[in-house]
């Protein structure tokens, strides 16, 4: 299988999806949109995953590369591939679908749970996660559920966390794809976005997660990417 990523900031990468397509034998290519690369056409992937970054949908005089990509997704779907999308990533294939993207009632940063929805407990993709996953989030914005679309999780703070539409496109607002490396990357680059708020922890709390977090939520990803593989 062959899978295309675009990444829109040089810290926010594949990470834990890179970990799961090496495991399963998948090639990958990464097309850096901050640098100029062009999203390649859908006859050259099987899967289209689009990455987070620190931009909002809405951006586009300041990113144009966002009009390309936002085509490149719909030009995806169109073609029936599979199309996961991750924080921004889920928030550009919502608009694509035709959902309604904004700022959340608060920003929602760090380790907190989200609860699988009715939907979500039935779905043969995400049923076998437990209820209630401590996730790692990153997000100011949020986005309406696009027509058609399967609300699978929530959270306190954010009633949209993730989505599927059309049994084959998967929007997550969290990031289970998370690594240490990836984590302190965020840290690091984003460490203006960790004001105060009722949803938002300390880089030291953010940083203090241990194997046993990281496996939790590795697992999960890997245990979701195999059920959308094998749909």
């Amino acid at each position: 299988m062959r899978i295309q990523c675009l990444t829109h900031v040089p810290f926010e990468g594949p990470a834990g999806i890179a970990d799961w397509a090496q495991a399963r034998g998948h090639g990958i290519d990464v097309a850096p949109l901050y640098a100029g690369a062009v999203p390649p056409g859908p006859a050259t992937y099987d899967w289209l995953v689009v990455m987070g970054g620190p931009m909002g949908v809405a951006d586009e005089d300041a990113f144009p590369w966002l009009v390309p990509e936002k085509q490149a997704i719909r030009d995806a779907v169109g073609a029936g591939k599979t199309v996961v999308g991750i924080c921004l990533g889920a928030q550009l294939i919502a608009e694509v679908l035709g959902g309604r993207v904004y700022r959340n009632a608060h920003r929602e940063i760090g380790w907190m749970p989200i609860e699988l929805t009715p939907e979500g407990l039935e779905s043969p993709l995400v049923r076998f996660l437990p209820q209630s996953l401590q996730v790692l989030h990153w997000h100011g914005d949020t986005f309406d559920l696009p027509p058609g679309a399967v609300h699978l999780a929530r959270s306190d703070a954010c009633p949209h966390q993730a989505f599927l539409y059309d049994g084959r496109v998967l929007g997550l607002q969290f990031h289970l794809e998370s690594t240490p490396t990836s984590v302190q990357d965020l840290v690091t680059q984003c460490a203006e976005e960790l004001r105060p708020g009722p949803f938002v922890q300390s880089a030291e709390r953010i940083l203090s997660a241990g194997p046993e977090d990281y496996g939790r939520i590795n697992g999960a990803l890997f245990g979701v990417l195999d059920r959308l593989a094998g749909a």
